[in-house]
């Protein structure tokens, strides 16, 4: 099997989970464990690489991992020759540190790189949905991506500009990762629930008040979820195999029929775009 490779936009639409935060907390704990550490081997076990597996395993072994960082729900290696591993995990993907003689060796894993230091990384994903990529330094790999939106140039104005005119759900325009990188559907319900801003609700038509209040609501809850290291709804689990703990103060996502911590009525699911879409509509109104 050939792998093709990969651009952001043919994965960035969809699949949702990891999001931002448990790509950030995934990111932040690699970045710890495996900076400065040289790569001796690395192995190929299903074709989810791109380059293809031969060529892939001789190109990234005897790079040194520069810095890890992160671009949307992508998590990016910088290598020290310039070039980049980027990993989109998918639904299923998980990055895992783990000591080279361990005997309990992650189930499915795809990819391992081997460090010299004796610990290795490894590529898991029971669903085949992830994918690594190597990426040249001169290759503008991201430039579908949007806004992040915890940095400088996440604005009001620069957020409100992009609302103008836009007759999408603003549900719906959140999760779209060419305007806004990193928020998914856990996130993008938190945070217009946070707001009071009904899901369905025409993006261009939020008042300037209800703007301020969105984007103060979306950064808010992008910070909380990093903190407590992203939401463990199915598979996620951070570098070190640990959950987070987010889902445990989630406000709506998934709480259809629960109370709403706010004003006690009934959360509702309803569909938008496909989407399961969880908020109040006591709350939620405008």
């Amino acid at each position: 099997m050939r792998l093709e490779p990969f651009t952001p936009t043919q994965l960035l639409l969809g699949i949702d989970v990891p999001e931002l935060p448990e790509v950030e907390t995934i990111a932040r704990g690699l970045a710890n464990a495996i900076t400065g550490k040289t790569i001796e081997s690395a192995t190929v076990l299903r074709p989810v690489v791109y380059p293809e597996p031969v060529r892939f395993g001789k190109e990234i072994v005897g790079e040194r991992i520069a810095a890890v960082g992160r671009r949307g729900k992508f998590v990016v290696l910088s290598l020290g020759s310039g070039r980049r591993l980027v990993v989109h995990l998918r639904m299923t993907g998980r990055l895992i540190v783990q000591r080279a003689e361990a005997t309990d060796s992650e189930p499915y894993t795809n990819v391992v790189l081997g460090f010299r230091d004796r610990t290795r990384l490894c590529f898991a994903d029971v669903r085949r949905f992830g994918r690594m990529r190597l990426v040249e330094p001169e290759e503008e790999w991201a430039s579908d991506v949007g806004l992040e939106p915890l940095s400088r140039a996440f604005s009001f104005e620069r957020f409100s500009s992009l609302l103008d005119g836009r007759p999408t759900p603003i549900k719906v325009f959140l999760l779209d990762q060419r305007r806004i990188a990193g928020l998914g559907n856990i996130y993008a319900c938190e945070a217009l629930w946070d707001a009071r801003i009904r899901p369905s609700r025409p993006a261009g038509t939020l008042s300037k008040p209800a703007r301020k209040r969105l984007h103060i609501s979306i950064q808010s809850v992008l910070r909380r979820a990093i903190e407590l290291r992203g939401t463990s709804i199915d598979d996620y689990v951070d570098a070190q195999g640990r959950r987070g703990g987010f889902q445990n103060v989630l406000s709506v996502y998934g709480r259809d029929g629960g109370a709403c911590t706010r004003c006690k009525s009934p959360i509702k699911r309803t569909v938008l775009a496909q989407r399961g879409t969880w908020w109040c509509r006591t709350c939620q109104k405008h």
